[in-house]
């Protein structure tokens, strides 16, 4: 049953001390088994994946605004007097509400599946730009290889705008760990390997997508059944990962309709 809002004004308090751990540290979800979601947008875009937050906490002078939305929709409501939301905000322009919620225990490794290999990846943004493109092509399942972005930390879940809950998230993996999936690896080359539009894919695979700088390891490099690059007319050197991420993992999807069809 859920009860009507408490209001927390002193910065000791035990909850709001474990609010700013998850809101500043990376990692903290891992301790907590919980994540913190920042925003309207995001805490939205959770509901409608059917995520049902623990706790719901609002900026106080904000509750008026959210109450008739979002007012029931946790098993507990919280306010904050305003100083004290802002200052566990790592954003430039501080929401004005977050959830706090369960954190779905990792998943375990299913075969056959289409699957995105995270190698080393370090940019946030890139990681939860990476998840969004796999959610919508139809890539459920995400190894992350260790040295990868935290992928529940705060900054990856804004970027993924609540693909995390779309997707089965393994982190702490390693290379070995992807030879088990039993389909095709793919890895991406910026310089060799067939050119993307004049290959046929196979469906499903594995795409594996290297570290920002350094690319797929030797590691990866050296299981991988296939290497793909990109065709670039335009001349440049290399393709932000994300946005290869999305090319590679969107002619994927269209290979699976193709021979679904």
């Amino acid at each position: 049953m859920t009860s009507g809002p408490a209001l927390i004004t002193s910065r000791d308090n035990p909850l709001l001390k474990d609010l700013r751990k998850l809101a500043q540290d990376s990692t903290a979800y891992r301790k907590q088994g919980r994540v913190w979601l920042e925003g309207d947008h995001l805490c939205r875009a959770a509901i409608e994946r059917g995520v049902k937050p623990a706790i719901a906490v609002f900026q106080e002078s904000a509750w008026p605004q959210y109450a008739g939305e979002f007012g029931t929709v946790a098993d507990k409501t919280v306010l904050l007097a305003e100083n004290l939301f802002a200052s566990l905000s790592s954003l430039d322009s501080p929401a004005k509400m977050g959830f706090i919620v369960k954190m779905p225990e990792q998943a375990l490794l299913k075969k056959g599946v289409p699957t995105v290999v995270l190698d080393g990846l370090q940019d946030t943004g890139n990681v939860g730009s990476i998840l969004r493109s796999a959610a919508a092509f139809g890539f459920r399942q995400i190894l992350a290889i260790k040295g990868t972005a935290a992928l529940w930390s705060p900054k990856v879940l804004r970027a993924g705008m609540g693909a995390h809950f779309a997707l089965d998230l393994l982190e702490g993996m390693e290379p070995p760990d992807a030879q088990a999936l039993d389909v095709p690896i793919v890895v991406t080359s910026s310089h060799e390997g067939e050119l993307l539009h004049e290959t046929k894919l196979p469906w499903p695979c594995a795409w594996v997508l290297g570290h920002e700088g350094q690319g797929v390891s030797t590691a990866m490099m050296e299981i991988a059944d296939r290497k793909m690059r990109i065709a670039q007319p335009g001349g440049e050197e290399s393709l932000n990962v994300a946005a290869a991420a999305a090319i590679c993992l969107h002619a994927s999807a269209a290979a699976g309709v193709a021979k679904a069809g």
